[in-house]
């Protein structure tokens, strides 16, 4: 028994690379905090000591809403991506933008990415207040953390599809 769970602590390594790029707005870019402590470069770290070979890009842009997120998502997301993370934040309601028209660019975006083979997670939770600054907009290291490990499992179970590798089929 010992020796199974030993096995299964133990991390499997992933020898074809995968490619995540994380869209979204400032609380994706990292406002506020180091390049490394944002949520992309923490989930490439978690990924990593877990054996999977992956290369997390961040394309967050301050300020971003989600229809700024469609027009450039394209050139966000460049082919060979298999994975696309789309954190689409709350600047829309700051900005007065409705939520179906917020919801309309969010079905679109994962459209034209599945369109093109990349498996898509849309993160967009309600975040634990403790886990924002003073302004109550943008998020502290802490919550970048939770982020990160609030994807972890759902990219590893990605990776671990056989055709994660191979932009497999779309989910």
């Amino acid at each position: 028994m010992a020796a199974l769970v030993a096995l299964l602590a133990t991390p499997v390594a992933y020898a074809a690379p995968i490619t995540i790029v994380a869209v979204g707005a400032s609380n994706t870019s990292g406002f506020y905090v180091a390049t490394e402590q944002a949520y992309p470069a923490q989930l490439e770290g978690m990924l990593r000591a877990k054996g999977v070979n992956a290369r997390v890009i961040n394309a967050g842009r301050p300020f971003d809403v989600t229809a700024g997120m469609l027009a450039r998502i394209d050139q966000a997301v460049p082919d060979g991506t298999n994975i696309a993370i789309l954190q689409p934040g709350g600047n829309d309601q700051r900005f007065f933008v409705g939520r179906d028209q917020r919801a309309a660019n969010i079905a679109a975006m994962s459209n034209r990415l599945r369109a093109r083979h990349i498996q898509v997670i849309v993160f967009d939770p309600v975040i634990p207040s403790q886990y924002y600054a003073w302004d109550r907009i943008h998020l502290t290291v802490e919550g970048h953390t939770w982020i990160a490990s609030s994807l972890l499992p759902q990219v590893l179970a990605i990776a671990r599809r056989p055709q994660a590798t191979a932009q497999g089929e779309a989910r």
